[in-house]
């Protein structure tokens, strides 16, 4: 534990050791009166620093990311009042993931709560939604353990814990010198085993079984591909679990849902029998009726909540993998006349039909995506339907980047569009990371889950995939990047609209309203702020500029300006969903050219 100059054991000065004693290296905030005893305690305290932020959601978002990425406890502070509220978005980020994060929020002083004194917010209500455990001190007596608890209960229930200071709290001396302990383990939970052997007769029976494969699955890849081997099983992933499964995996087939392709949706329709590992895929819609479905996953809660179980193993996804590969390998082989072969011989045509299918698609994105794609015929007759200015394919951009990126590059994408073309065009492959805000589902997150991945180590690549909408509600802290000279690219697809929503209203039968952004130059913005900035307008300039970005030092951003009017077609397209776009394509024709008259 790193020891200062100051001998006072202060409620300030026990915190931050004990952060410290942790192996927490960056907090995230604003500095405010509240907070003043602990920031100072963090100033002189060897291996932890400061990073002051232009806004606490940055913080928050940035504590996120730390966490998701290394498991361990990150850290934000917020002082009293509004900078406590503006915690609340990236918190709820960190809540979602289920990931650990200690909140320090700055409070009035002790004598003035309860009395509306200025800034006074109630934080313990203010927290009771996202918060696993909160708590005001309200005494130096009650540190080291109410610290402890607090940790102990974000680590144990992987969520968020919010401690609340009172300005005149944080400098008061402890009665006792105790260091706070924080010793704590991680269960291992494993399901029922006669639970175990009916699930493994159930998938020794099926003629065709897919898997489903989510986040709670990433860290047991090798079980879980051997289980795929076992079963023949084409493996659908989860956004979330692209980072643990691409890149050398025979049964992987991508995405189901909005973002994803036909080959993962027909492989989830085609099955007899779903096996979902560690998932908690929230679209009811793209789970297909009727079959048999088995769980796995630690959370009770989870079991059964997105489409109807025939059996839920609750246990850890690698012990219960491993027990059901056991059970499989021990089963006797079927009855004569058993519609199942035995396990040796079990057919493979649904596996490969899948994995043909997403090959298949795979070199149609591929040829969508190349740089001169829209100089063949079929690129020009495509253009003129839906790029007639010629602008930057956003597919280009993603494949782009995929090409130039370091395998070991950690990539955030704003929710949205730049969602969708990271999921379809950059491969998780070697020690790549990912990060998003994939169940809040907020938008500007990219740029401060970067910044926050970009502090646990500044020579690994981190590439933020910006839309233009996010990258605007939380530009100030471009600032931040470059007070602390981090190596991060930022990648703005510049489409000058909400795009996702645009696609929403037009897939709806509506004209798009309300999500056309009146954009700055935001590489003439970075420039301004002392960052490297980078504008690309011509397809042909694609290439080398992304190449450059990614080798300049530094903090640069990269502002390509894409087509508006790219489409991103869903993986079962609808009659309904087709219908609406012409509707609405034909009503914004309408409206444009009834503007036009005006003006003339």
């Amino acid at each position: 534990m790193a020891r200062t100059a100051r001998t006072a054991r202060t409620v300030a000065r026990v915190i931050v050791d004990a952060l410290a004693e942790l192996g927490v290296r960056q907090v995230f905030g604003v500095v405010g009166d509240a907070l003043n005893p602990l920031t100072d305690a963090i100033r002189t305290t060897e291996g932890v620093e400061w990073v002051g932020c232009r806004h606490e959601e940055v913080a928050a978002f940035a504590a996120s990311a730390q966490s998701q990425l290394t498991g361990q406890l990150a850290v934000c502070m917020g002082t009293v009042g509004p900078g406590s509220v503006h915690l609340l978005n990236g918190l709820y980020d960190a809540a979602k993931s289920r990931t650990p994060v200690l909140a320090i929020a700055g409070q009035v002083p002790l004598a003035e709560l309860g009395s509306d004194y200025f800034q006074e917010v109630d934080n313990d209500a203010l927290f009771s939604d996202v918060a696993v455990f909160r708590a005001t001190v309200t005494s130096p007596e009650q540190l080291p353990l109410l610290l402890e608890t607090a940790v102990r209960n974000a680590l144990g229930r992987r969520g968020v814990a919010v401690l609340s200071v009172p300005g005149d709290i944080g400098d008061q001396e402890l009665p006792a010198d105790r260091p706070a302990r924080f010793s704590l383990t991680s269960p291992v939970t494993r399901p029922e085993q006669g639970a175990v052997q009916s699930a493994a007769a159930l998938l020794g029976q099926a003629e065709r079984v897919t898997l489903l494969v989510g986040r709670g699955a990433r860290d047991v890849r090798e079980p879980v591909l051997a289980l795929a081997d076992r079963l023949a099983a084409p493996m659908v992933l989860t956004l979330k679990a692209k980072e643990g499964y691409e890149g050398d995996n025979p049964f992987q087939v991508g995405q189901t849902g909005l973002i994803g392709n036909p080959a993962a949706a027909s492989a989830l329709d085609d099955a007899d029998t779903l096996l979902l590992l560690g998932t908690d895929f929230p679209y009811r819609d793209w789970y297909p009726e009727g079959r048999t479905v088995i769980q796995v996953d630690t959370e009770p809660a989870h079991i059964g909540r997105r489409v109807p179980v025939t059996i839920g193993l609750v246990g850890d996804v690698g012990c219960t993998v491993r027990d059901l590969l056991a059970e499989l390998s021990a089963s006797p082989p079927p009855a004569e006349g058993s519609a199942s072969p035995p396990p040796a011989e079990r057919d493979r045509g649904h596996l490969e039909k899948a994995v043909k299918r997403f090959a298949s698609w795979r070199e149609g994105q591929a040829r969508l995506a190349a740089p001169a794609h829209d100089e063949g015929l079929a690129g020009r007759v495509r253009s003129a339907l839906d790029n007639r200015e010629h602008g930057i394919r956003p597919e280009s951009l993603a494949a782009a980047i995929d090409r130039h990126a370091a395998d070991d590059a950690v990539f955030t994408s704003d929710t949205g569009m730049a969602t969708v073309w990271l999921s379809r065009f950059v491969e998780m492959r070697g020690r790549r990371r990912l990060l998003g805000s994939y169940n809040l589902g907020s938008m500007a997150n990219a740029m401060p889950h970067a910044l926050g991945a970009q502090f646990l180590d500044r020579d690994r690549q981190v590439v933020a995939f910006c839309g233009d909408g996010g990258l605007s509600m939380l530009l100030g802290d471009l600032m931040t990047l470059r007070t602390y000279d981090l190596p991060t690219t930022l990648v703005v697809f510049d489409n000058r609209r909400l795009g996702m929503v645009k696609l929403e209203q037009e897939q709806s039968g509506l004209p798009e309203f309300g999500t056309v952004l009146d954009n700055p130059d935001f590489a003439a913005v970075a420039t301004a702020m002392g960052l490297t900035g980078v504008r690309v307008t011509d397809p042909a300039d694609l290439d080398d500029a992304v190449r450059t970005a990614l080798a300049t030092p530094g903090p640069v951003l990269l502002d390509v300006l894409t087509n508006p009017d790219e489409i991103a077609v869903p993986a079962k397209p609808t009659v309904e969903q087709g219908w609406g776009f012409a509707v609405a394509k034909f009503k914004e024709i309408i409206r444009s050219h009834g503007e036009t008259s005006a003006r003339d």
